[in-house]
C-alpha cells in the first residue's frame, strides 16, 4: 500500500506523454475528503533550483504549511526552463485543483528528468483530468502513483512502517545525482498520526538527516530535490518522538533501495567512520571516503586497496592521525596503525566479492561516529550517462 496505508489518503498514476514512450509519467497523492492537512517538506540545496522546488516553497508559505495534494510527474524536470518553466509548474497545479475541487495554494508539484528542456505542458495537460479520474485508495492506485514517477530506476520504491496506533508509508524515486545535503530525490511520505505542521517540519528534517544526507552514489545534487510529508491525522494524537522514529525507518528503508538501484552500480557500501573528535567530523572524512572515486572503482574491482581509503581520510579536513588509523573490510581488519597488517586475504575477497560489503574505518581519538551509504562506480554509470539521460 506503501503511500496509502495510512488513512485519509487517496492516489494515482498515469501517462501525460510527457515521456515519448508512453510510460507512466505523471502521479497524484491527495486527502481522501478533499481538506488540507498539516504538511513538511525539504528541499534541494542546488542554487539551481527547479520550478517546482519554488512553486511548492511558496505554496507551503502561503498555505502555513496545509496541504491537500501532491501532484509529480517524471520525464522532464522543468529546470533552468525560465518563466515558461514556472509557469508550466503553476498550471499544473491548478489544473490538478481544479479535478479536484481544491485550492491552487495547497497542491504541491515534483518534477524529475532531464534538465534545461521546456516543459511539453500544452501537449500533456489535456491529459491530467482523465488520470485524476483514476484516484483510488488501493494497493494498486499506491503502485501506479510510485511507479509514474520512475526515470532510471528499474523498480518502483515503497516502503511501510507500522507505529504504536498509526502508520507511516512512503514512495520515492531516485538511481543517480544522488549526494548529502537534502533529500537527493523525488520522495512522498504519508503518516494518519496527528502532529502539527512545525513538529512534522522538525522532525522531518532530522528524518532526513539521518537517512538521505547519509546517502552518496555520484556526488551530484540534484535540482529537482523534495521531500514531503503529509499528515491526516486520522489515527488521532501519537508521540512524536515514535512519529519521527517511524518516518527514519522509512527513510531509511527507501535510502537502501536507492542504493540497491543505483545506476551502475554492483555493490552497495556501508561505509563506517568510528573514533572521529566528532560525529560531525566523522560525517565529514566519512563523505570524503565515500565521494571518492578512487575508492569506488576499488570496490568495482573488489580490491581492498586500503591506501586509497587512508588517504581519503587524511584529507578530509577533520582531525586525523595517520598513525592511529585502522581500515576493515567486513570486520577483517587490513591496516593498523597507518600500516599494512597481517590478515586473512581469503576472508577479505570472499566479503569484497558479495552484493553489500562494509568498510570501517577508525581515527582512535574520539568518540565521533558516522555511518555513509554509497556505492562503487560501475561500467554501466558510464554507459547511461555519457549522453543526455
Amino acid at each position: 500500500m506503501s503511500v496509502l496505508a495510512p488513512k485519509g489518503f487517496i492516489a494515482t498514476g498515469g501517462s501525460m506523454g510527457i515521456k515519448p514512450t508512453g510510460r507512466p509519467d505523471v502521479a497524484l497523492l491527495t486527502t481522501a475528503n478533499g481538506l488540507p492537512v498539516a504538511a513538511a517538506a525539504t528541499f534541494t540545496t542546488n542554487k539551481a533550483a527547479a520550478a517546482p522546488v519554488q512553486v511548492s516553497r511558496r505554496h507551503l508559505e502561503t498555505t502555513g504549511h496545509q496541504v491537500t495534494s501532491v501532484v509529480l510527474t517524471s520525464g522532464n524536470a522543468n529546470a533552468a526552463t525560465g518563466e515558461a518553466g514556472e509557469a508550466a509548474a503553476m498550471r499544473l497545479c491548478s489544473e490538478t485543483a481544479l479535478a479536484l475541487g481544491v485550492a491552487p495554494t495547497s497542491v504541491l508539484i515534483a518534477q524529475t528528468g532531464l534538465i534545461g528542456i521546456p516543459f511539453p505542458l500544452e501537449a500533456t495537460i489535456h491529459q491530467l483530468a482523465p488520470i485524476v479520474a483514476t484516484l483510488g485508495d488501493d494497493e494498486a492506485a499506491a503502485h501506479r502513483a510510485a511507479e509514474a514517477i520512475m526515470t532510471t530506476d528499474t523498480f518502483a520504491k515503497e516502503v511501510v512502517v507500522t507505529g504504536s496506533g498509526f502508520t507511516v508509508g512512503g514512495m520515492a524515486k531516485g538511481a543517480a545525482m544522488l549526494a548529502p545535503k537534502m533529500a537527493t530525490m523525488l520522495c512522498v511520505l504519508t503518516t494518519d498520526a496527528a502532529l502539527p505542521s512545525d513538529q512534522l517540519q522538525a522532525l522531518l528534517r532530522r528524518s532526513v538527516e539521518h537517512s538521505f544526507n547519509r546517502l552518496l552514489t555520484d556526488g551530484a545534487i540534484s535540482t529537482n530535490d523534495t521531500v514531503i510529508l503529509l499528515a491526516s491525522g486520522e489515527a488521532g494524537p501519537a508521540d512524536p518522538h515514535e512519529v519521527e522514529a517511524a518516518v527514519t525507518d522509512a527513510c531509511q528503508q527507501l535510502a537502501e533501495m536507492m542504493a540497491e538501484d543505483a545506476e551502475g552500480a554492483t555493490k552497495v557500501i556501508h561505509l563506517i567512520v568510528k573514533g572521529a573528535a566528532s560525529d560531525e567530523e566523522a560525517h565529514l572524512a566519512a563523505r570524503n571516503v565515500a565521494d571518492s572515486l578512487l575508492v569506488k572503482c576499488s570496490f568495482n574491482g573488489e580490491d581492498p586497496y586500503w591506501g586509497r581509503v587512508v588517504s581519503e581520510l587524511g584529507s578530509a579536513g577533520v582531525a586525523f592521525d595517520l598513525h592511529r588509523v585502522t581500515v576493515s573490510y567486513g570486520g577483517t581488519m587490513v591496516c593498523e596503525d597507518g600500516i599494512a597488517k597481517t590478515h586473512d586475504a581469503a576472508a577479505v575477497a570472499a566479503h569484497l566479492a558479495e552484493r553489500h560489503v562494509t568498510l570501517e574505518c577508525d581515527l582512535n581519538l574520539g568518540s565521533g561516529s558516522a555511518t555513509m551509504l554509497t556505492v562503487d562506480l560501475g561500467y554501466g554509470y558510464i554507459d547511461e550517462n555519457r549522453t543526455t539521460s
